[in-house]
């Protein structure tokens, strides 16, 4: 059978759509923020203490108001005007951003100051989530989710990769301040680009329910479908092991000498590992079964998280985090395809803020957990055990399938 022209470019395919490539630039804008900013404040913090604690709190408090708040969330994006409100969203981050930079350029950041704003950034990554998953099915034909989610994910990974670059580069030039400050330019041109999107309308059901309602449905509905209490469940399971080398990376970069530069290399060599397997990943529902997939990055991701407590230099280092941020990328693409087949447009943004709820819930839990076991025992005690944790964990996680979605 010949392949069409659309075949050849089938991962660009969305791209056609106008819709599309102004929300994938204002996604790509966005995330540039949010790396800049996980890379900038965990570093401030690995300088204002040496607590592993408080280094990983970092990554909890980022995380925790997506679980916190997701539901009711998702909730409003199914209910209200989804342009405005991600724009609202943008400007939330950009006002947390512009704090930031103020706060830093005086001296003024505090250990608990930069957790209660990296808290408030953490609202706002939690108002803009689920609106972003809602809009993508209805910009894109559903023969085209899986690229169009290859591509989020890309660019999620190609600032994974820029950012900390970026990041890096102006902490040695002007310090924390000025990127906090090129956070909040870069956050306020996402929401200019949402707002310029030609969208169409969201048109909300006739007859709202109040949110409590609409809250209630959400859950209603991950209740009863048997493929999304499985996404839900190995989101949570998988995210709670592997967020601990993300969570205390800071501290095992300083334990092997790295200053600002060699610490944002560490990171953007885990979002190149990314890129990589986002170029291969449409190929992956073809060459193995979703099940295997998620399996497979259980054993590699320990796998990497052993490397790293083993590298005794960066150089040997930075290949196990690219392999953490490969596997990292196919198991969170495999997950966000199985959630968003797994809901109707109804109730999509409410369903894809649980399943973001089930990976920053798992997020926090784990930075919390591995931060406390690396302040009682040592971080490299720590990794060791997050991995050794996953691999026993797959024994009970195996069961919950998700291939019945896949053949629908």
């Amino acid at each position: 059978m010949p392949h069409t022209p659309a075949d050849a470019d089938s991962l660009l395919a969305p791209f056609r759509g106008s819709g599309f490539r102004y929300l994938w630039l204002a996604w790509l804008s966005g995330n540039m923020t949010m790396w800049m900013h996980e890379v900038t404040a965990a570093w401030r913090m690995a300088q204002l203490t040496d607590s592993p604690a408080w280094v990983a709190w970092v990554q909890a408090a980022g995380t925790l108001p997506l679980f916190v708040l997701g539901l009711a969330s998702g909730a409003l994006a199914d209910l209200l005007n989804r342009r405005r409100f991600l724009a609202v969203a943008q400007a939330w981050i950009a006002v947390v951003a512009a704090v930031l930079a103020a706060l830093a350029g005086t001296d003024a950041l505090t250990p608990g100051t930069l957790l209660l704003l990296c808290l408030l950034n953490g609202v706002g990554l939690a108002l803009r989530f689920p609106v972003f998953s809602a809009l993508v099915p209805d910009l894109v034909e559903r023969r085209l989710l899986a690229s169009a989610l290859t591509l989020n994910a890309l660019a999620i990974n190609l600032t994974r990769v820029l950012g900390p670059i970026v990041a890096g580069i102006v902490l040695a030039w002007q310090g924390t301040a000025m990127v906090f400050a090129l956070n909040a330019v870069l956050s306020i041109l996402a929401g200019v680009l949402i707002w310029r999107a030609p969208i169409a309308p969201h048109v909300p059901p006739a007859e709202r329910p109040r949110l409590l309602q609409a809250m209630r449905d959400g859950v209603s509905h991950a209740r009863t479908s048997p493929i999304l209490r499985a996404v839900l469940f190995r989101a949570f399971i998988f995210f709670t092991q592997a967020v601990a080398l993300v969570a205390l990376l800071p501290l095992v970069a300083k334990d092997i000498g790295a200053n600002e530069t060699t610490y944002t290399t560490l990171l953007a060599s885990m979002g190149a590992g990314a890129v990589l397997a986002a170029m291969a990943l449409p190929r992956l529902p073809a060459l193995a079964a979703r099940n295997r997939i998620i399996d497979g990055g259980v054993w590699l991701h320990a796998l990497a998280t052993l490397g790293a407590v083993w590298a005794p230099s960066a150089w040997t280092l930075a290949p196990a985090l690219a392999l953490s941020g490969a596997v990292w990328l196919c198991v969170a693409n495999t997950l966000t395809m199985c959630a968003q087949l797994a809901l109707p447009a109804t109730l999509r943004a409410r369903g894809m803020a649980i399943y973001q709820m089930s990976i920053m819930g798992g997020s926090a839990a784990g930075a919390i957990l591995w931060g406390t076991i690396a302040e009682r025992t040592s971080v490299g005690a720590s990794l060791a055990a997050s991995a050794i944790a996953s691999l026993l964990l797959l024994l009970w996680t195996r069961g919950a399938s998700l291939e019945e979605r896949a053949r629908h």
